[in-house]
């Protein structure tokens, strides 16, 4: 009975946890809906009396459940459905799976918190940095700066996270990620800059998830698959062959990655939630080694002869000579110095002089002392030295047997240090880039983004303390782990075996190599299809099912220049340079639409300030120099490039970005400035209105008018093109509008910098004198006018148009206005001529309030020497001497003023143009013509 009462139980027990099981989504969202009759099982909805008696009783079995079963159940679905490719790459599987069927494909479940933003954080924050530099960062720079490092970086990208939640909870978030969020906010120009940047980070991150991988395969796991051959070499020689291993294998598993993500994204996705296992269980092995180093610190002997810290590699025993049967017999270290086995043989005379002393590599947290402490930064080809012991060396010695020793294989200081780190926290973006998978993006970005910095920064921090404490300094600054057997120095830590920590950064490394495949090519595929760079356009294309072909071998070519680089710690700064940047300008955006205070900005991020986006920006900004400044001026060389070719040659978009809000605050702030006072002499600059006539079908009458301004303003200070139509504002709109146009196209032709206006009323004069009075805003009024003289103004029956420029000349001398009156514009020369002979004479009509003194300077548009108009250097030689006479001759003022009168009534009567003596009126030949220019101040 007892067996069978035992059966019976557990299949009780089993049926009901099956149920349970199964019926766990509906009753989970029978009781988010606040109904649990419409999913129990205990309630009889037919009978409402019995509904009402179980309320109570089924209520208390429904919360008990929700305690136990639904949170395990949901877990183990959103395990089996973990995805940490970037968006996009769902719908490409899909099709692909779909391929050649009709049917629509099933929409991809939508994300929560924990499985769309926070696990992919983590798994893309901790990574190849943290297994294979950070013990040597400690202790290279001790526990001190080592902290200081990893509280920069992650601080930097916790308030980057804050610009990231203040954007994602301002309205909708939209499908595309972090490119998206900066190109919408900032603009084409920035965003396709910027986005360009974060894809070269993320490309390069690509090339250094796979030398952390080819680190790992030949140091650690199986470093007889070394094509060149390290044994028995000794500096550049050994550093080159490792370097050449490197580039080969790298090249090799780039192509075997490339080849995979070519294939289908589908067997990348199938081995993410084994990658985001190995991160956790790694993580978690280290935490266990350093709880069981408190009670059995592990046996890693590190054996240091003087005080130089010995390679640990073709030897047994760590001592020079032992006792073997009553008789003093030498150790295989003994041959490794000596040039026989015997007692009397010659040695190195370092290992003649010094003892050989055995430590522990690994004391264990309780030892008792915090390990390096400070700093010990150290020249590449130094000796790695155990502090506090003593050495004697003989003065001016050569070292030799050097390839005996562990050597420092860089030479090391703080700012190479942030650069090797900062990689190691980037990765904070994981989740945007999912947005359009997410159930509540504007809820789930914040909150787990700012979760995975949390949790990872926790981790870091921990770690700093922990390795110092736990590891000897000898060990720590050992980058490789050639004083402990050739084990990963975190393994060493690491509960039960360091092969935990080998085996399990390996496969991460790996996942976060192809994940990088898979998401730069897709963003560059985003940015190419955006169509703002259009050297990018080809790139936007790929396979029928939307899988960035194109892209994914321009991202494998970029990522192969990083594999060729063969160096983990050169390849980490340069993408720190690019995610550093990617990251300023999303603080930027967030600092800018706040400060313009956009209407269309408004976060509802509680923790969000302004201030926290420009620290965030300035950090970013000093972290970049402080890695390393001709990285950084690079970065913004190129980023700088980008932006002003989109800015030239890119295709124009409307997104409403903030550079335009910050455009129209600072042109509205020095506008207000300028109204403070009036203009100095020496900050005058000419402001023309340029007053041109339209014809019956709305072109320019006066295209060399435009070409005269061109040359005169040379593109520089304000130029106001108006002209003037007759109607009614109502009823010629249209008509306007296309003036406008018209004015526009050929400011553009003549390379005239400036605005249009046009101006409609019901007749030209007043049209024209709205103009004048209305043309510009504020201190960027214009202070000069200029008109084409009026045309058939001798003849009677035309008689208006020279009443409309009379009243015009009355105008601006009423406003104290310039006003140039150039006659036969028509023979001004445009931009493109060159003439080798003719004359333009400019008569200068001076108001001093009593008189005119006519001048008569001549400008000559000549390619070569050339004589002067003889009429004009007659007329303005007789005028300068006569005006001399009269300041001679002590004349009364009232006098002067006469005769001042009668050099002016002769000089306004001379030849008139028309004349033979004077150049043709009609004249159309540019290179023969003279062209009048009053100007009349």
């Amino acid at each position: 009975m007892k067996p069978t009462n035992q059966t019976e139980v557990f299949e009780k027990a089993l049926a009901i946890f099956v149920c349970a099981f199964c019926a766990t989504s509906e009753t989970q969202t029978a009781l988010r809906d606040g109904n649990p009759k419409e999913s129990s099982p205990f309630i009889n909805s037919t009978d409402p009396e019995k509904n009402q008696q179980y309320d109570g009783k089924n209520m208390a079995l429904f919360e008990e459940e929700m305690d136990t079963i639904p949170m395990v159940s949901s877990l183990l679905s959103s395990l089996a459905n973990y995805s940490n490719l970037p968006q996009g790459s769902k719908e490409h599987e899909e099709a692909e799976n779909n391929e050649g069927s009709r049917k629509k494909p099933v929409q991809a479940p939508r994300m929560g918190t924990l499985m769309g933003v926070y696990l992919p954080c983590l798994q893309n924050i901790l990574g190849v940095i943290l297994f294979l530099r950070m013990t040597w960062m400690v202790g290279i720079g001790g526990v001190i700066e080592a902290f200081i490092i990893v509280l920069m970086c992650c601080s930097t990208t916790m308030l980057t996270a804050i610009s990231m939640s203040a954007i994602a909870t301002n309205g909708v978030v939209p499908a595309g990620g972090s490119y998206y969020m900066i190109s919408r906010s900032l603009g084409p120009e920035f965003g396709g800059a910027v986005g360009i940047c974060f894809y070269l980070g993320t490309t390069f991150a690509g090339a250094m998830y796979i030398l952390g991988c080819i680190e790992i395969l030949l140091v650690y796991i199986v470093p007889q698959a070394a094509i060149f051959k390290m044994e028995g070499l000794e500096g550049a020689e050994a550093e080159a062959a490792m370097l050449n291993n490197m580039r080969v294998y790298g090249t090799l598993v780039l192509s075997f990655m490339a080849i995979v993500v070519f294939v289908g994204v589908k067997y990348v996705n199938k081995l993410a939630l084994v990658f985001l296992a190995c991160v956790i269980c790694s993580i978690l092995a280290v935490y266990a080694g350093v709880i069981k180093t408190a009670f059995e610190p592990p046996v890693f002997p590190v054996c240091v002869l003087g005080n130089r810290t010995l390679v640990w590699k073709g030897f047994d025993v760590c001592a020079k000579v032992i006792e073997r049967e009553n008789a003093t017999v030498t150790t295989k270290l003994w041959r490794l110095f000596c040039d026989s086995e015997f007692l009397n043989a010659t040695c190195d005379s370092y290992f003649a002089n010094n003892n050989i002393t055995e430590i522990q590599g690994i004391p264990g947290i309780m030892s008792g002392t915090l390990q390096n402490l400070f700093g010990n930064y150290m020249d590449k080809g130094s000796f790695i030295e155990k502090v506090g012991l003593s050495a004697a060396v003989e003065p001016d010695s050569i070292p030799t047997n050097t390839n005996r020793y562990v050597l420092a294989d860089i030479t090391s200081f703080f700012t190479m240090l942030v650069g090797i780190y900062f990689p190691s926290v980037t990765g904070i973006m994981a989740g945007s880039n999912r947005s359009g998978d997410l159930q509540d993006a504007q809820k789930s970005i914040p909150i787990g983004t700012i979760l995975a910095i949390t949790t990872t920064s926790i981790i870091y921090m921990s770690s700093v303390f922990l390795f110092g404490s736990c590891i000897e300094g000898t060990v720590l600054r050992d980058k490789f782990g050639e004083a402990v057997r050739g084990n990963l120095v975190i393994g060493t830590l690491a509960w039960p075996s360091p092969w935990v920590i080998v085996f399990g950064s390996f496969f991460s490394t790996c996942g976060a190599g192809l994940q990088s495949l898979t998401g730069a090519p897709r963003l560059m595929q985003a940015i190419a299809r955006d169509g703002i760079v259009p050297f990018l356009r080809v790139f936007g294309h790929g396979k029928a099912n939307g899988e960035p072909t194109w892209a994914l071998l321009l991202t494998a070519c970029i990522c192969e220049s990083g594999i060729l680089i063969a160096s983990l710690d050169n390849v980490a700064p340069i993408l720190s340079m690019f995610f550093l940047m990617c990251y300023m300008f999303v603080n930027l955006a967030c600092a800018v639409q706040t400060l313009l205070r956009t209407p269309n900005w408004r976060p509802r991020f509680k923790f969000y300030h302004w201030t926290l986006s420009f620290l965030g920006m300035s950090l970013c900004l000093s972290l970049m120099f402080i890695c390393s400044w001709y990285y950084a001026i690079v970065a913004m060389g190129i980023a700088s490039c980008i932006y002003k070719y989109i800015e030239f040659r890119g295709a124009e978009k409307e997104w409403g970005d903030g550079i335009r809000g910050l455009s129209l605050s600072a042109a509205r702030f020095a506008l207000m400035r300028l109204e403070e006072g009036p203009p100095h002499t020496k900050n005058w600059r000419p402001q023309i209105l340029v007053l041109v006539n339209m014809d019956s079908e709305l072109n320019v009458e006066q295209p060399r008018l435009l070409s005269l301004t061109s040359q005169l303003k040379a593109g520089k200070g304000l130029t106001i093109v108006g002209t003037a139509l007759e109607g009614t504002y109502l009823e010629n709109h249209p008509q306007g509008q296309q003036a406008e146009q018209s004015l526009r196209k050929l400011m553009e032709a003549e390379k005239v910098k400036g605005f249009s206006q046009v101006v409609i009323s019901s007749n030209m004069r007043d049209a024209t004198s709205h103009l004048v009075q209305a043309g510009g805003l504020g201190g960027l009024q214009h202070n000069t006018v200029l008109a084409c003289w009026p045309r058939n103004w001798k003849q009677a029956e035309d008689h208006q148009s020279w009443r409309n420029f009379i009243e015009l000349v009355r105008e601006t001398t009423a406003a104290s206005e310039a006003l140039l009156v150039p006659k036969n514009v028509s023979a001004f020369p445009s931009n493109g001529e060159r003439f080798t002979e003719g004359h333009i004479d400019v008569w200068w009509i001076v108001h001093d309030g009593v008189t005119l003194v006519h001048i008569c300077i001549s400008l000559l548009y000549l390619q070569h020497d050339s004589d002067i108009s003889a009429y004009t250097y007659e007329k303005t030689l007789m005028m300068e001497q006569r005006s001399q006479i009269l300041k001679q001759i002590n004349l009364t003022k009232t006098e002067r003023e006469r005769e001042e009168q009668l050099i002016h009534d002769k000089s306004t009567n001379p030849p008139t143009p028309a004349t033979p003596q004077s150049p043709s009126a009609d004249a159309e030949t540019p290179g023969t013509a003279s062209f009048f220019f009053p100007i009349l101040l």
